[in-house]
């Protein structure tokens, strides 16, 4: 084919190639436009002719979330004082009371008070009720009451709070207030260092380095990096806290979507602080995002023995888009890839079951990839750990209480028992009976299956009215589902006192208590030690 026809042919392709684009784009804007007039002439048409006054913002709120509901629980709507918690969450840094809070009924609790910050300062604690701010009663308050409990610095609040059902003022002085990535680190005793990274804010790897270099210092030949219930955050630190135990120009995580403006390959930019110490790092099922990003790379680099339980599975990357009026809206735009090639996004979102649920990716689907040094790792369901511990897994029992707020509140029974005790070290068996008594009164559901079951049988009951009759039958099921409950708390004790004993060790002795007893306590830190003192295992599980 001579030049002459090469170009015949190609001329055309392109012109058509361009058509085709021209035309889907065309089709794409139509379309949206053509959305956005319905949609806007609805609002409109529903605001001045509904036969009650409407509120437009709330029904535009709304209308905003259950649209974004549609894909994913990450891509979400950013409203004014959203966007300023959200800044906070990657800074770290904000001014205010120092503890967080939550919000129930007209009421706002104490969850957890940070040492030496505003709240602790003014003498308050974990399990205060506070029910008024100032002048404002909570109960007469609709918004977002936690804005009453920010301000400038020095700012003096007036608080009304109930302890123990004991009314009680106080007052709190604003200041500025540093939430650390790192909250905890120690060389432990056989010179191992031990550092936990609670978030992946914008300080996350300066103070993980600033963590590793203080350790080595003081001795450590071996570091645990401990990642268990850290959420994730910023993916740019993620690439930074490999890269201090990686070289430079390493591939640490590539994104792709269908837009591919966000197509990236991240690699390591600095020279690493120690490619060569042995590395073990610690994960669980709240394990999530840049959590992910970290222990994915180095397990698919061989340069970490992953200890724990299979991660969260979160795969997906967002990005905060600026909207007007100060508002955002966080967009998942692409999925992140390990170094092998996998992603552990655990659910699919694309795909919903007859419920209208997003389906989670079966082990059947799983694909297999290889290490850098030809181990197999799988994909689609979070990292699976290179050594699992099964008693650090969560039974279903004991997530069911620990997602209720029975724990904190028998906490505080417990802690008010003896507020002055130095410390706690253990829940005993007439406690773990007591609070078996506890959740029975406060009718504490632990097996979801059975009382919703139960529940809707009394309820199918009583619709049919048939509920009279079949008293005998009722009682005869609650009986047995109680004895099964009791079946499972016995069978779940450990790690349901391990859940009390965490939250009276941060009442007695706050983050540091708790991290001391975790670090030489935890079946799941004492393994990674075990194998970090061992170095044949060690390369034996990274096959070096």
């Amino acid at each position: 084919m001579s030049f002459l026809n090469k170009k015949k042919v190609l001329i055309p392709t392109l012109v058509a190639g361009f058509l085709f684009v021209a035309v889907s784009f065309q089709n794409d804007f139509f379309a949206l436009a053509k959305q956005i007039e319905i949609f806007t002439n609805l609002y409109k048409i529903v605001n001045q002719n509904y036969v009650d006054e409407t509120n437009p913002g709330n029904l535009m709120d709304v209308a905003i979330k259950s649209m974004l509901s549609e894909l994913d629980p990450y891509t979400v709507y950013f409203d004014e004082q959203d966007v300023l918690k959200f800044k906070i969450n990657n800074t770290g840094e904000y001014t205010g009371i120092g503890a967080i809070i939550t919000r129930k009924d007209d009421k706002i609790i104490l969850k957890e008070v940070y040492e030496n910050m505003p709240a602790d300062k003014g003498g308050f604690k974990a399990g205060d009720v506070i029910t008024q701010i100032g002048d404002v009663v909570l109960k007469d308050f609709k918004d977002d009451a936690s804005q009453l409990l920010k301000g400038a610095k020095n700012t003096k609040i007036d608080i009304v709070y109930f302890r123990q059902g004991i009314e009680k003022k106080g007052q709190i002085i604003l200041d500025e207030v540093e939430i650390k990535a790192v909250p905890y680190y120690k060389l432990l005793s056989d010179k191992t260092g031990y550092i936990v990274l609670q978030k992946f804010n914008e300080k996350a790897s300066a103070e993980t380095k600033a963590a590793l270099l203080s350790l080595k210092e003081q001795g450590a030949t071996k570091i645990i990096l401990d990642l268990r219930d850290n959420p994730g955050g910023l993916l740019h630190e993620a690439v930074n806290i490999c890269n201090l135990f990686v070289s430079k120009e390493e591939i640490i995580t590539t994104t792709k979507s269908q837009n591919k403006t966000h197509n990236h390959i991240y690699k390591t930019k600095n020279e690493p602080v120690d490619t060569e110490i042995p590395l073990a790092i610690i994960v669980n099922d709240r394990s999530a995002s840049a959590s992910e990003i970290v222990s994915g790379a180095l397990q698919d680099l061989d340069r970490a023995v992953i200890v724990g339980n299979r991660s969260f599975g979160k795969g997906l990357v967002q990005r905060p888009f600026n909207l007007t009026y100060g508002t955002q809206v966080k967009v998942t735009i692409s999925k992140y890839y390990t170094p092998s090639g996998r992603c552990i996004q655990a659910t699919d979102y694309s795909k919903k079951d007859a419920n209208g649920k997003a389906i989670k990716t079966s082990e059947k689907e799983y694909n297999a990839f290889k290490t850098k040094g030809g181990r197999i790792v799988y994909d689609g369901g979070g990292v699976l750990p290179d050594v699992e511990i099964a008693d650090m897994k969560k039974s279903a029992t004991s997530l069911s209480i620990a997602n209720s707020d029975a724990v904190f509140e028998f906490a505080n029974v417990l802690y008010y028992r003896n507020p002055n005790a130095k410390s706690a070290s253990n829940i005993s068996e007439a406690e773990y009976n007591e609070f078996k008594a506890f959740l029975k009164k406060e009718k504490v559901e632990i097996n979801n299956n059975s009382d919703k079951s139960l529940k809707n049988l009394l309820e199918a009951a009583k619709k049919d009215k048939i509920d009279a009759d079949i008293q005998i039958e009722i009682k005869q099921l609650e009986a047995a589902i109680e004895k099964t409950k009791d079946k499972e708390l016995d069978k779940n004790k450990e790690e349901i006192k391990r859940l009390l004993l965490q939250e009276l060790l941060l009442r007695y002795g706050y983050r540091n208590a708790f991290y001391d007893y975790v670090s030489t306590k935890y079946s799941d830190v004492l393994k990674a030690q075990q194998i970090l003192n061992n170095p044949t295992e060690y390369k034996q599980i990274l096959k070096k």
